[in-house]
């Protein structure tokens, strides 16, 4: 055999070798190319309604008996809406922040759906942290079913494995608020960033609950309102220790099941099978406005509690002067807290889910609305500039839907 054809053959056998591992390894290439585009401009409206492509997940079965919002009489979006004394004309803003899903209730009546892109009515769309305030309805009803005896006690009496970590000792009511005291960099636009380091996990694989532990006490717990997606996933962690289920097996009988979700959804896990807790569900836009829904009418569904009335008033209600709206004055994203949950300056008693990208389920129980916004926003968090978030110019938007939609001071 000559050496020209022994070259060739080694070249055909490479080739070969390299088209075999990228099958093997299809999801795996496929999850690192999208790790590593996030926050940097690249379009994301191609990736967020496949996640289950590219990562490992679990799934909750959509309801054996689904429920269907009723069709209202229909509303036309306002044209327009004013932020900071700049308007802003409604069909270009949703296109500039990459729209897949909009949904919109009023009194539990659907008014407008419509989709773009890649959304559509049964399409699962990666919540990002709309999650978090799924965990918090959850932890709510395992303590009613006393797994959690109470939020005053230490996480830590329920989650041995974090003792020596930032969560060492600290109340499950200080994480449920976001002031765990833990030490954390949650800056989309730094790839130093803790939030970036837990990225890499996501990316390559690993263990959520591992790195985890591995953070450090900054501040006093219970005392200054610090944004971190550990403190969720350690809520993850809790819900697990003291249910002995997983969260999508707790979540889909107590959540899942009763609130008559249309479509199956699942939760991106990792490699020991542990949800993504902070943002890794995927669900459609009219299931999303189900917890909505639910939240507005107090916990009640179809006349059955599902989640405590008292745990939903708690929910929305900043009971400190650190998780008041305006708190933070240094803060561009200055909004109250509650338990997972997002509370603007508001007359109308409003609060929202809010994930990056801009997903949202917005809550007006005033005016009788839920409004669902599913987006893959491209230039999401690639500087520090407002127009890189988009955030308070959405709840402006929402807020002038829910005026068109309703009489009242803002009409």
């Amino acid at each position: 055999m000559t050496r020209k054809k022994i070259i060739l053959g080694g070249i055909a056998l490479l080739v070969i070798a390299v088209g075999v591992a990228a099958l093997i390894y299809k999801r795996e290439i496929g999850r690192l190319a999208y790790a590593v585009t996030l926050f940097t401009g690249e379009e994301q409206y191609e990736n967020f309604n496949r996640m289950k492509e590219l990562f490992p997940h679990t799934t909750m079965e959509a309801a054996e008996t689904p429920y269907v919002f009723p069709e209202g009489e229909g509303a036309a979006l306002p044209a327009s809406f004013t932020y900071e004394g700049e308007t802003f004309e409604t069909d270009a803003f949703l296109k500039e922040t990459d729209t897949g899903a909009l949904f919109i209730l009023q009194d539990g009546k659907l008014q407008f759906e419509d989709y773009w892109l890649t959304g559509g009515p049964d399409v699962n769309w990666l919540s990002m942290s709309v999650a978090k305030s799924f965990i918090s309805a959850a932890i709510g009803i395992a303590v009613e079913e006393g797994h959690i005896k109470s939020i005053e006690e230490p996480v830590t009496d329920y989650v041995p494995a974090l003792k020596g970590s930032a969560y060492d000792g600290v109340r499950i009511k200080d994480v449920l608020q976001m002031s765990s005291g833990a030490r954390w960099n949650e800056d989309y636009s730094d790839p130093d960033a803790d939030i970036n380091r837990f990225g890499r996990i996501m990316a390559v694989g690993g263990s959520f609950n591992e790195f985890a532990a591995t953070l450090q006490q900054e501040r006093e717990p219970g005392t200054y309102n610090h944004y971190n997606s550990i403190d969720t996933q350690v809520l993850g962690m809790l819900l697990t220790e003291a249910t002995g289920r997983s969260i999508t097996e707790y979540m889909e009988e107590k959540l899942w099941q009763p609130l008559g979700m249309q479509d199956e959804a699942y939760w991106m896990v990792d490699d020991d099978q542990m949800e993504m807790a902070f943002g890794g569900l995927n669900a459609t836009a009219r299931d999303y406005a189900k917890l909505g829904e639910l939240y507005r009418k107090g916990g009640v569904w179809q006349g059955e509690e599902i989640v405590p009335a008292d745990w939903v008033r708690a929910s929305v209600t900043p009971d400190a002067p650190y998780l008041m709206p305006g708190a933070k004055p240094d803060d561009p994203f200055n909004l109250g807290y509650g338990y997972q949950w997002w509370l603007p300056e508001s007359d109308e008693r409003e609060f929202l889910a809010i994930g990056i990208y801009n997903q949202f389920i917005y809550v007006n129980p005033a005016r009788g609305i839920v409004i669902v916004k599913l987006s893959a926003f491209s230039n999401y968090a690639t500087s520090h500039t407002a127009e890189a978030y988009r955030e308070l110019e959405t709840i402006e938007f929402f807020r002038a839907i829910a005026a068109s939609l309703t009489e009242g001071p803002n009409s």
